[in-house]
């Protein structure tokens, strides 16, 4: 890997050079961006079925159970965070590419 410059650091490549090098094949800005937003969506809608369900469960099932489906649901909210998060990065990170 070669040291980046004194001027600010090394540059992304941008169109047919994402090809060239394995590491940006891998991050291929449209799709990631798309892919990141999409699973956010995803993930949200999920969590608010989760969260439904824990409440319309919370009279008519035993305490343990209750407690399980609430740390379901607080994982769920964490995960959705996190990829909203990655698909806000991916979309600044594509739009200056």
């Amino acid at each position: 890997m070669a040291p980046a410059s004194a001027s600010g650091g090394s540059t992304l490549p941008s169109g047919f050079a994402v090809l060239t090098t394995f590491p940006d094949l891998l991050f291929i800005f449209e799709f990631d961006a798309a892919y990141q937003s999409v699973a956010s969506l995803f993930y949200l809608s999920a969590s608010v079925l989760e969260a439904l369900a824990t409440i319309l469960m919370q009279d008519g099932y035993t305490s343990k159970h209750y407690h399980e489906n609430i740390s379901a649901v607080v994982f769920s909210y964490v995960a959705t965070l996190l990829y909203v998060t990655h698909a806000v990065f991916s979309l600044i990170r594509w739009k200056s590419s």
